[in-house]
């Protein structure tokens, strides 16, 4: 099976040895995003809610530019760096999907790459 690098600079571009996204077949498999401004590099500025959305808008991103959209998404990985912003992080991704939402999962972690409070991975099949 042939696999196809997925890139786009509408997210942030790759701080290590990884791509923002994978395609094979029809799966697209996204690296983690952290809530980096695109255009700066930057983590954004703000609280849980502000960097949550950030992420999601880096995840629209990729998977625009895989030919896909969220609601093709079927699986979510969520890093926090404390479980107390659980709700705040439902919320915002309350804004991103509607039912029948994807598998997912929440972890807390000890840290995430450049001080960001969260960061999300994701499997989309596009169809």
């Amino acid at each position: 099976m042939s696999r196809q690098i997925i890139a786009t600079d509408q997210a942030p571009a790759a701080i290590g040895p990884y791509s923002q996204a994978v395609r094979a077949g029809d799966t697209v498999y996204f690296s983690g995003q952290i809530p980096l401004d695109p255009a700066t590099g930057n983590l954004v500025d703000g609280d849980i809610t502000a960097q949550t959305r950030r992420v999601f808008e880096n995840l629209v991103a990729v998977a625009k530019a895989a030919g896909g959209s969220l609601p093709q998404v079927v699986r979510v990985g969520i890093y926090v760096t404390d479980l107390a912003n659980f709700a705040a992080v439902n919320a915002v991704m309350a804004e991103y999907f509607q039912a029948p939402y994807p598998a997912r999962s929440t972890i807390e972690v000890s840290a995430l790459p450049k001080g960001a409070q969260v960061e999300v991975d994701a499997v989309m099949v596009l169809s």
